[in-house]
């Protein structure tokens, strides 16, 4: 039965404030310790959710991509042109879409690759776990159809779909990377994205739409998000989702302070002593994501690993969860893609194409261990962008055309502001005139690329 306007608002009043006198129960330093914990908890799902409301909800804004349950497809590779993406990926155009799976799954088609390309379909959950993935690694190069289903759907499975993705939450997030051999090649990959389908089951099997529940997306709002207004977002999201049985005591505490699914709380009920005592845990929350460490250190380079991936990776591991949030959403597992980083040279000195020339030497047994591909992209500092240069090469690797390798097999590479010689140029990584740092990406790297002790790219040193 729906309520009168007039009374259901009496009801969400009454409900606010029976939140409200809830929180001002316990002592401040229970809602203090409470808050800080349930930033923690929260803060990638309201990062997730920001990234949501611009790319899905938001039309007028400028990161506003597709409506919920349509595909948008890049069509060209990254380069200079590109001001708006920190270190972007010049190996693969993307494809992306925001799913809304409250009335039905929905159905993602892929066809039959036969040059055996690599590609990946990321699925992404509201926690921002990784639930799963279609593509070269984990289901082949065959055509297929894959069932993405909401936690609520009991069906069985259909006819002719290969498999089925469960999601603890509403919304997922697909994200497809399909990898391109270089300018030249971008028309083929284009042809692939075009085969790529996502459809309602319900238009997969021919049958009537099912009716959809209209939903009230808050507006997202930073300000609002970084304050005691997380606790909003949080309850909009936690009804979003199947809460998790390992996770029903934690939301049981965090219902102290007025958090839970479709709970209404207004800061302005709180008594200002428990709002202090909130925002104090939300700052203690804040700083400990910022310092926790995501990263190890060898021959220079970043190692980031086991930093995302799906909920049986990540259970329990919130701090973990949320400083990898922060550091950028949606990584991959890493058996999926390893991203090792460096800003320095063998010395420890920073990377600056102004002062000097380096080179990297790829041992035989140095190369990347990877089943898919790898490269090298360089990326200007501090803006994290490419490079513009005379080759048009941002990025090298093993797929670079015309790269050579010594008698014994190992590679060395140049990474310099002008050219090292005819000779040496396909083995040419051009640079700014300035500080810079090196990506190096893994795609489907072998278990022993995942090992710090097992594997780490070669140190960056000063060319003689």
């Amino acid at each position: 039965m729906r309520l009168p306007s007039r009374l259901l608002m009496v009801a969400i009043v009454c409900l606010g404030a029976t939140v409200a006198a809830a929180a001002d129960k316990i002592t401040t330093d229970e809602a203090k310790a409470i808050a800080e914990e349930a930033y923690v908890f929260a803060y990638p799902m309201l990062e997730n959710y920001r990234t949501m409301y611009v790319q899905a909800i938001d039309r007028q804004s400028n990161s506003y991509r597709a409506p919920f349950n349509q595909l948008h497809h890049s069509m060209a590779l990254v380069g200079p042109q590109v001001k708006t993406s920190e270190r972007p990926n010049n190996d693969t155009l993307y494809s992306s879409a925001w799913l809304d799976l409250h009335a039905e799954p929905m159905v993602i088609g892929v066809p039959s690759v036969k040059d055996q390309r690599y590609y990946s379909f990321q699925l992404v959950d509201l926690y921002t776990h990784n639930l799963g993935y279609i593509g070269a690694r984990t289901t082949g190069f065959d055509k297929g159809y894959y069932l993405v289903a909401g936690p609520r759907w009991t069906g069985d499975t259909p006819a002719r779909v290969t498999r089925v993705l469960r999601s603890e939450g509403n919304f997922v997030y697909s994200i497809t990377r399909t990898a391109v051999q270089g300018p030249a090649d971008v028309a083929n990959v284009r042809a692939i994205q075009k085969q790529y389908s996502l459809v309602p089951l319900s238009k997969f099997l021919g049958r009537p739409v099912p009716r959809r529940t209209l939903i009230e997306f808050p507006a997202f709002d930073q300000k609002r998000a970084d304050g005691v207004g997380f606790i909003g977002y949080a309850n909009f999201l936690l009804g979003q989702v199947e809460p998790h049985p390992s996770e029903q005591a934690l939301l049981e505490k965090f219902a102290a302070i007025g958090i839970g699914p479709h709970r209404k709380l207004e800061a302005s009920q709180l008594s200002p002593e428990i709002r202090k005592a909130i925002e104090d845990g939300i700052a203690a929350a804040r700083t400990k994501i910022a310092a926790h460490k995501l990263v190890v250190e060898k021959n220079g380079w970043t190692l980031t690993g086991g930093a995302f991936g799906n909920r049986e990776r990540m259970q329990g591991k919130y701090l973990l969860r949320a400083a990898a949030a922060k550091s950028g959403l949606y990584g991959n597992d890493q058996d999926e893609a390893y991203y090792p980083s460096t800003q320095s040279d063998a010395a420890g000195a920073a990377l600056d194409a102004s002062k000097s020339g380096y080179v990297m030497r790829f041992g035989k047994d140095q190369l990347p261990p990877v089943k898919g591909f790898w490269s090298m992209t360089m990326y200007a500092l501090p803006s994290q962008l490419v490079v513009a240069n005379p080759l048009r090469r941002y990025s090298i690797g093993d797929r670079t055309t015309g790269l050579k390798y010594g008698q014994d097999g190992s590679l060395t590479l140049y990474v310099q502001t002008r050219s090292p010689g005819p000779s040496q140029e396909t083995n040419w990584l051009p640079a700014p005139k300035g500080p810079f740092s090196l990506q190096l990406r893994m795609y489907w790297p072998k278990p022993e690329a995942l090992a710090p002790e097992l594997y780490a790219p070669p140190a960056v040193e000063l060319a003689q």
